[in-house]
């Protein structure tokens, strides 16, 4: 069967980018097609992408194309519609959320959507940028955004069959697309510690991160940690100016790490006493479940994708309301409250990469068959 893989754009190395490793892992031969590729920005995960074949769009010679990734959603789905897909059978179709990437020419093709989220800035969730601050840019944005769900909705028609990468997800591709859908939860690495994890009460201290992008909400945690006093170290790289914002509010006991690597995430996620998780609405949320395989509890916000991966009670807690002294009412009680790495870790192995591998390949040989129909 020819494969083809196609990705909004390679420019931030998130939860998105960690499933398009394990789909080209499952499809070696497949090409990637994306509207760009800008490998210095991945940092540490450069040397991954370099490896494969990437296919970029004529977006890719435009100068200071870096700089237009959010305007570029204007015309994106037609430059998809723009590459025909004909020659191959299949055509798996990793939508981040940030284009319409389901715009394509499929021809003979079947199409099959792992979708992450509708693009959040088209049906009303928190994005990366706060356009609402100038009066003119949100009014032109809102008309703009009018008839991008327009043309949203008619290219998620061409998809033959939509992965949710969660329950919440398969709620929105129902609400905004009147599609059906299949659930198949992203795949989480489960490292082999080297060492057994150390109890929770005998950590030092919280931590927060992941993309620092303005939707995650990690300013609840930085105001909580500065209110609090209590020790937040904060990792990832820096999004839109966000960076600079959570810093000028941070106290003395908030540490800003910047990106870190794979080999310095074990002693950083299993020595932290939990991971603080404000994201609102959340799409699946695979931070906080990779921090559980670390044998770290998570406190997230009450909503989204974390409603399915947090156990309350025993792999962590929930915060209800989008506030530093919601979060700090959290922390206070977490503080009371018993955890077992070890029971922590079992459940994050549910959501295991090769769990994911086997369901993606059953589901692409139920839906697509092995040839050409």
């Amino acid at each position: 069967m020819k494969v083809a893989l196609v990705h909004d754009y390679i420019k931030e190395y998130g939860g998105a980018e960690k499933v398009l490793e394990v789909l080209h892992e499952i499809f070696p031969k497949a090409p990637i097609y994306t509207s760009v590729f800008l490998p210095k920005y991945l940092g540490p995960n450069k040397e991954k992408f370099m490896k494969m074949k990437i296919i970029p769009t004529w977006f890719q010679s435009i100068p200071f194309n870096a700089k237009l990734i959010s305007p570029f959603r204007l015309i994106a789905g037609k430059v998809f519609k723009n590459i025909n897909f004909d020659k191959y059978d299949l055509v798996l179709v990793s939508s981040t959320g940030a284009y319409i990437p389901n715009e394509i020419t499929k021809g003979k093709a079947k199409q099959i959507c792992y979708c992450h989220t509708p693009p959040r800035y088209l049906y009303g969730y928190m994005t990366a940028r706060d356009l609402t601050k100038n009066k003119i840019i949100k009014f032109i944005a809102d008309i703009a955004n009018h008839f991008l769900r327009i043309e949203d909705f008619y290219a998620s028609q061409n998809v033959d069959l939509y992965i949710a990468n969660s329950k919440e997800v398969k709620a929105r591709i129902q609400k905004f697309y009147r599609k059906n859908s299949i659930v198949i939860n992203p795949p989480i690495e489960t490292p082999k510690l080297k060492e057994a994890p150390v109890s929770i009460k005998n950590r030092g201290y919280y931590i927060a991160g992941g993309r620092l992008a303005r939707a995650k909400r990690i300013d609840i945690a930085v105001m909580t940690a500065t209110k609090m006093g209590i020790p937040l170290k904060i990792f990832g790289r820096e999004f839109a100016g966000y960076g600079k914002e959570l810093k000028e509010m941070a106290g003395p006991t908030v540490e800003f790490l910047g990106e870190i690597r794979e080999e310095e995430k074990e002693k950083l996620f299993s020595g932290a006493r939990a991971y603080l998780s404000p994201s609102i609405d959340e799409d699946f949320g695979m931070l906080n479940v990779e921090m559980m395989a670390y044998g770290t509890p998570v406190i997230a916000h009450r909503s989204g994708g974390a409603l399915e991966t947090v156990v309350e009670g025993k792999t962590g807690l929930f915060f209800d309301e989008p506030t530093s002294t919601s979060l700090e009412k959290a922390i206070k009680k977490f503080e009371k409250t018993n955890f077992d790495p070890k029971e922590i870790i079992n459940h994050a192995n549910k959501f295991s990469k090769d769990r994911f591998i086997k369901e993606i390949k059953r589901t692409v040989q139920k839906y697509a068959g092995t040839s050409r129909s």
